[in-house]
């Protein structure tokens, strides 16, 4: 027996060695698991945390949304509110003409050029009142610049239009200004509103950095006439490209062209008819001179121009201006172009009529044309072999050497003619112009 329980206490130090450490472990596993606990806990404080801040950002986001919403909502509202004004001062201002057939509208067209647009404005009131019920006057503003805005709503004798245009603008070569897109958006606007809104039969277009002559509405009124009976005219200008105070001596002188002069010009409904659907996204005036698109039209261009373009600052950046646009002379004389004929500058009668003037001129040959011309003392032709050769003789006497599409500036079937220091006129004349003119060489 005494052994028996000697063996039992034996066993009881194996026993309480194994059961402290069942106990340490258990004590190792619950710590452990108090840390995860622990740990656990704390990454649920830090998420909840993080759950709360991105809940506050998302609220102030949301805030910022509906800010923004309510911003957008006011604009709309305001640009809705603005648009009724237009359309009312549009009415109102068309009211004054309704039971008037108009001549043409004209249009001014401007964008953020405030004081620019006063000098225009005034210029062209000057000799408009009077004739305002054949030539009711509109400006175009393209963007919301108030300034531009408050300028021309102050004047009575004119109805504002307002382009808004929210479209970005995609130039389709790497360095393009992209204010030449939107001038072409602006101008297909513009004459779409004045044709097909207010159903204008001719619309004469000016830019907001030109001044006008005595008798630019007199002129654009005879003028009228021959577009309407002549189909091979394309578009009236009051523009000379080569109109340097040089180069021009006679008011009265009118001229055809193959090469579209723009700054200052009408065209009718019926043209429009044809461009608008097909009107390009930029260089609009350049589209205009290509072939494919006046499709052998022409131009009728004055010697002296009807209108002075001051925009030395623009969207051309000044090019040409010192050289080209600065010197040119604008017509002091008022000419009463309603009374004169001016039949000789139809289709059928121009070419016989251009041929006997240039019959006349006498044949000067050589590198010395220019020093030749000089000392003769009626009109003078020089006969040039390509563009190269003509842009050659062109600088010599100090006019536009640029072409477009193979034509060049102010060209009629290729012949380029200006004033030299006086009354002596010089043709620069192409290789096959005499003949598209029936003339023998002599």
């Amino acid at each position: 027996m005494a052994k028996f329980s000697c063996d039992f206490r034996c066993l009881l130090i194996p026993a309480a060695v194994a059961f402290i450490y069942v106990q340490m472990r258990l004590l190792a596993t619950q710590s452990e698991y108090a840390d995860r606990l622990a740990a656990a806990v704390e990454s649920e404080n830090h998420c909840t945390s993080q759950m709360r801040l991105l809940i506050d950002q998302i609220s102030m986001q949301q805030g910022r949304i509906v800010a923004l919403e309510e911003e957008k909502k006011r604009q709309d509202e305001e640009c809705r509110q603005l648009k009724a004004l237009v359309e009312d001062l549009e009415s109102k201002g068309l009211q004054r003409v309704v039971d008037k057939v108009p001549v043409a509208a004209v249009v001014i067209m401007a964008c953020n050029r405030a004081d620019y647009l006063e000098r225009t404005i005034k210029s062209v009131l000057k000799y408009q009142s009077s004739v305002a019920s054949k030539f009711p006057l509109f400006v175009s503003q393209d963007g919301s610049n108030a300034d531009v805005r408050s300028k021309a709503m102050s004047y009575d004798q004119l109805i504002y239009m307002q382009h808004l245009d929210s479209q970005l603008v995609y130039p389709e070569r790497p360095g393009e200004l992209i204010a030449y897109y939107k001038i072409a958006r602006h101008y297909k606007w513009a004459l779409d509103q004045l044709f097909y809104k207010h159903n204008f039969s001719r619309v004469i277009i000016l830019e907001d950095d030109m001044e006008i002559a005595p008798d630019f509405f007199n002129y654009f009124e005879a003028a009228a006439d021959l577009l309407d009976k002549d189909k091979s005219i394309m578009a009236v200008s009051s523009w000379n490209d080569n109109g340097q105070k040089q180069f021009v001596y006679d008011p009265y002188t009118l001229y055809r062209s193959d090469f579209f002069p723009g700054l200052g010009w009408m065209l009718t409904r019926p043209i429009w008819d044809e461009l608008s659907p097909k009107w390009p996204k930029a260089y609009w005036d350049d589209w205009l001179r290509l072939k494919e698109n006046h499709k052998g039209r022409q131009f009728i261009r004055p010697e002296v121009c009807r209108t002075y373009n001051f925009g030395e600052h623009g969207s051309s950046l000044g090019q040409f201006f010192k050289q080209y646009l600065e010197p040119i002379k604008l017509n002091d004389v008022q000419v009463d172009w309603k009374s004169m004929d001016l039949r000789y500058l139809m289709e059928d009668e121009y070419p016989k009529y251009y041929a006997n003037i240039l019959k006349k001129a006498k044949a000067v040959h050589g590198n010395d044309a220019v020093l030749k011309a000089y000392n003769i003392e009626g009109d003078v032709r020089i006969q040039y072999k390509d563009q190269s050769d003509f842009e050659r003789i062109a600088r010599q006497f100090g006019i536009f050497e640029e072409w477009k599409d193979g034509v060049p500036r102010t060209a009629y079937k290729g012949i380029v003619v200006f004033r030299y220091q006086t009354q002596r006129r010089v043709f620069l004349v192409g290789p096959d112009s005499l003949r598209q003119l029936g003339i023998e060489d002599a």
